[in-house]
């Protein structure tokens, strides 16, 4: 095994690099997927060292005397690195963040992501996302496979690209939308008081099931049914095309929308309300 201990800027080069496993508690991360060799850039580092680590082609980064940096971060003393990481476009990914942000671009793998407050962004993977957050949103476009979301208050923003299976559970986190569904493609929303906006190309296929408790349900889909329920209890579905996919959204208080989009129209989610 290859170790390093980091505590100032520097850059390292790797060989035979078959996945990425990162911690880092604050600051910023970005991994990038490279047809040239791996390599790690420290472009900032205060507090707590780095230690790397490259043993059977895992390569590891995380903080020396992690829970010492955890606790220095939570009294207030400087802990940051900002780090860019260039690996393999087939190298799965895991990121663990407190409240640093990432960047992951480029990938044809999969990529775990678990994060605090920090906040993530997603361009042009192809390949299985799976991201819990707190508070930390989530902004992904081009994305390619199948997207799992779990978080308290963070939000989750889709643009372009082509879900096979969209799962997002929050509790007053929203969730905005605006992608491709493949032919048997399953959409699951579930949120407490977080608002839910989907835009689907027009010639989608689904079985749609939109329900709140209390929240209004929009759509400009023709064809579905709408049942309400007062005082409580709202809902609306039917069946889109062929109905080959599943859509389906719940709510208790917040809103659900759902859109059609042209098929010359581009993918476009507008984050601007978005921000906690």
């Amino acid at each position: 095994m290859s170790r390093w201990t980091i505590e100032e800027p520097t850059t390292l080069d790797f060989d035979g690099v078959v996945a990425l496993k990162a911690t880092l508690i604050a600051g910023s991360i970005s991994v990038l997927a490279s047809d040239d060799r791996p390599s790690i850039q420290v472009a900032a580092i205060d507090g707590p060292p780095l230690v790397i680590t490259h043993e059977a082609g895992m390569l590891s980064v995380t903080h020396e005397r992690m829970w010492e940096g955890m606790l220095s971060w939570l009294q207030r003393q400087k802990v940051h690195a900002d780090i860019t990481v260039t690996v393999p476009r087939e190298c799965p990914v895991t990121i663990n963040l407190v409240s640093a942000d990432a960047v992951i671009a480029g990938l044809t793998a999969r990529a775990s992501i678990k994060s605090g407050t920090g906040d993530v962004t997603l361009d042009g993977v192809v390949g299985d996302i799976d991201a819990n957050t707190v508070s930390g949103a989530v902004e992904a476009q081009g994305l390619d496979g199948k997207v799992a979301f779990t978080s308290v208050s963070g939000d989750l923003a889709l643009a372009g690209g082509s879900i096979d299976r969209l799962a997002a559970r929050t509790v007053s986190g929203r969730i905005a939308a605006d992608v491709d569904l493949a032919g048997t493609s399953r959409v699951e929303v579930n949120t407490v008081s977080g608002e839910v906006t989907l835009r689907v190309p027009d010639s989608t296929s689904a079985t749609v099931n939109l329900n709140s408790a209390v929240g209004q349900i929009d759509t400009s889909f023709a064809g579905l049914d709408r049942q309400d329920r007062p005082p409580v209890g709202r809902s609306l579905g039917g069946t889109i095309g062929d109905g080959s996919g599943k859509l389906s959204v719940t709510t208790v208080s917040g809103g659900v929308t759902l859109l059609s989009r042209p098929e010359d129209d581009a993918p476009e989610i507008d984050t601007s309300g978005m921000e906690n």
